[in-house]
């Protein structure tokens, strides 16, 4: 870990330490304590109480918005998700009733978030002690400043026709928040959780997880405000800032959140606790509590992991650990490092299982089943690729409405490579009774599932499918980006994500800056290959169409009389195509390779010819026309043709028809039976397969 980020978290231990003697004395703590990271532009203060019986918060909350952008504005947008559960007329919930089919919504019990009263307070919070007395009052009823409750509206950016979505709200500000300028505004807002968990968040008799829980500010740029409806398929968008988090649970329940805890908890005598959380630089804040979680701790290079299971998972906790462990070394010595000193992992409760795999800053959950074998690597993928949101996403904050590859599918990528490094070469995903399965054949078994539907980069609510929705944002781009990484090679690859890391932590990078980064730290021009990849729904797939080879046939004709000499026939120097005459040379054969281009695709392929005498020839093939030939006349037959023969591109639909043989073989059945267990693959990689295994529970 780099010296300034070593000093930034000894600084944060540091000033939680002065933090800690500070609330012994006073209740209104400091609102910065070490060097920004990020613009700090959404800074919340929220205290909130838990009732476990019914999933209800009743909660305060203190923003303070500083306008980054160079243009004002007269309203705030804020994301309310949870009224993504409110009704089934929400976005959410049509969104997620299509994806059903047939199959009836299940019952639940909604959830809500309702904004019971809003305030404009008189001045910016530049000084949050000043108002952190507000949030400890019983009533807000005497709340200073402009009341704005009344100048709030429910608004529709996507889908206006969907009316009955609550999911976005626009407050109108009675005067504009110039550049530069900030303001506070206190909230008081109640909310319920939804059960059983539809996703992300929601609570299972004992077990809850707490996300998207609080009145949620947009991201405002010179564009305007970015504040989309909650989809079923899109995740989340923010700016980055400073959070302190009373939480108040029942005194029994261990708890863990975004953050760190400073001290210990509070008991309030009366069978609750209260916990406060600290969060510098992150963009949201999620949490968890249950009497029913176990503990376990670890530590990897300088971030302290901790681990919250279920009882009856308890046998793999110290999994969890490890796994956690191996990721964050992963990724701090190939990418750069993780800027925060800590790590909680959630194992969800039984029965709340679409709570899981799903990340938030120095938080996230796995996912897990009782007895799960060793040989079957699946939680150790889950908390891989959770960690790696960490980087792509917590620190870069890209926009996962519009841009989902750049989170989920660069994740994806490096998932493949972590686990292949640390569980591989072979097996690194199932090892089991003889089975090796690996990460990336299940990465492209996904994208062979539907490859041309939709393009890599659309607004998440916007594709055909939720499978389209899935592909796109996960399998396709980690198997472009493997393609690349296999054409760029693996030290220029890992170059361009750490440099992309470092440049862009921060800062809501777009595609174009990703494709900037390629084309500089690689030296090549890859424009072409992204417009193909990402915007563009076009098929990779070239295949060998023919081979042939026959005995030469000397040149006759009428007065012809031109010949060459045999030394041209050398059957050592392949180094060129030989289409002379000879008229007098017998033993030596013409042999033809066709290839062709089935998709619109366009990239560059080697192909590797094979002579029966045992000599390789590799040519290459810029790709660019829909057919290509390769002709030799050597003193020995063409045995076999094969383009892409190190399957390299990975993007190729197809590997089935990348090679043909003089003499038919088993290499076709093998390989069709590969592509079979590719989709095999695919299958069990999917949770609701993943099921089958209640039957153990």
């Amino acid at each position: 870990m780099s010296a300034a980020f070593t000093f930034i978290h000894r600084g944060l231990f540091l000033s939680l330490l002065f933090l800690q003697i500070l609330l012994a004395q006073t209740p209104s703590p400091p609102v910065l304590f070490s060097e920004p990271l990020s613009p700090r532009n959404a800074n919340y203060d929220i205290k909130v109480v838990l009732n476990t019986d019914n999933g209800e918060l009743q909660a305060r909350q203190i923003l303070t918005w500083k306008n980054t952008a160079s243009i004002s504005t007269q309203e705030l947008q804020f994301h309310l998700y949870l009224n993504g559960f409110r009704n089934n007329r929400s976005t959410f919930m049509q969104g997620y009733a299509s994806s059903l089919i047939d199959t009836p919504l299940p019952s639940i019990k909604w959830g809500y978030i309702d904004i019971n009263r809003l305030q404009l307070l008189p001045a910016p919070a530049t000084n949050v002690q000043q108002y952190y007395s507000l949030i400890d009052k019983e009533s807000s009823a005497a709340i200073p400043g402009t009341d704005l409750s009344t100048a709030t509206r429910f608004i529709q950016p996507d889908i206006p026709a969907h009316t009955e979505d609550k999911s976005v709200i626009s407050v109108a500000l009675p005067t504009a928040v110039a550049p530069g300028e900030s303001i506070s505004l206190y909230l008081d807002f109640s909310a319920k959780l939804p059960t059983p968990p539809l996703a992300r968040t929601g609570f299972k008799e004992e077990y809850f997880l707490v996300a998207q829980w609080f009145p949620k500010v947009g991201v405002f740029s010179d564009e305007g405000w970015n504040c989309h409806q909650f989809h079923s398929n899109s995740e989340f968008f923010a700016d980055f800032g400073v959070y302190n988090v009373w939480m108040t649970v029942p005194s029994e329940n261990l708890l863990g959140a975004t953050g760190l805890i400073v001290g210990e908890p509070t008991d309030n005598g009366d069978g609750t606790a209260t916990h406060f959380y600290h969060a510098e630089d992150v963009h949201d804040f999620a949490w968890t509590t249950s009497p029913e979680f176990l503990e376990f701790k670890g530590q990897a290079q300088d971030v302290e992991i901790r681990a919250l299971i279920q009882s009856d998972h308890r046998e793999q906790g110290p999994r969890h650990i490890e796994a956690a462990r191996a990721a964050v070394e992963f990724f701090q010595d190939r990418y750069g490092d993780y800027p925060f000193p800590n790590l909680t992992i959630v194992d969800p409760r039984r029965n709340a299982g679409r709570t899981g795999g799903m990340e938030y800053p120095t938080f996230f959950t796995a996912r897990t089943f009782y007895g799960a074998p060793e040989g079957l690597h699946r939680l150790e993928e889950v908390i891989i690729h959770e960690f790696g949101h960490n980087y792509f996403q917590h620190m870069l904050a890209s926009n996962e409405f519009e841009e989902t590859w750049l989170d989920e599918g660069i994740t994806s990528y490096l998932e493949m490579l972590a686990m292949n490094h640390i569980y591989g070469p072979e097996g690194d995903l199932i090892d089991l009774l003889g089975i090796k399965v690996n990460n990336h054949h299940v990465q492209r078994a996904g994208y062979l599932w539907a490859p041309d539907v939709d393009p890599i980069v659309r607004n998440a609510w916007e594709y055909y499918s939720d499978g389209s929705y899935g592909i796109n944002s996960y399998s396709r781009p980690a198997v472009m980006l493997s393609t690349l990484h296999n054409y760029l090679g693996d030290s220029t690859m890992q170059a361009i994500i750490r440099t992309y890391v470092d440049r862009w932590r921060f800062k809501h990078p777009k595609s174009q800056d990703f494709i900037n980064i390629v084309n500089e730290v690689s030296g090549k021009n890859m424009q072409r290959f992204f417009d193909q990849a990402l915007y563009d729904n076009a098929i990779l797939d070239y295949t060998v169409d023919r081979i042939f080879t026959r005995p030469y046939q000397p040149a006759t004709g009428h007065d012809y009389t031109k010949t060459i000499s045999s030394q041209t026939f050398d059957p050592t120097d392949l180094s060129a195509t030989l289409v002379s005459d000879t008229s007098d040379i017998e033993e030596y054969y013409h042999s033809e390779v066709h290839l062709r281009r089935l998709g619109a695709f366009i990239f560059p392929v080697e192909i590797e010819v094979v002579f029966e005498d045992g000599s390789i020839r590799r040519e290459t093939w810029d790709g660019e026309s829909l057919w290509h030939k390769f002709s030799y006349t050597l003193p020995v037959r063409l045995k076999s043709a094969t383009v892409d023969p190190e399957n390299k591109i990975v993007l190729d639909l197809n590997f089935t028809n990348n090679s043909k043989a003089i003499t038919p073989s088993s290499l076709g059945k093998n390989k069709l039976s590969m592509r079979w267990l590719f989709w095999m693959q695919f299958i069990l990689d999917q949770p609701e397969y993943l099921n089958i295994f209640s039957i153990f529970l």
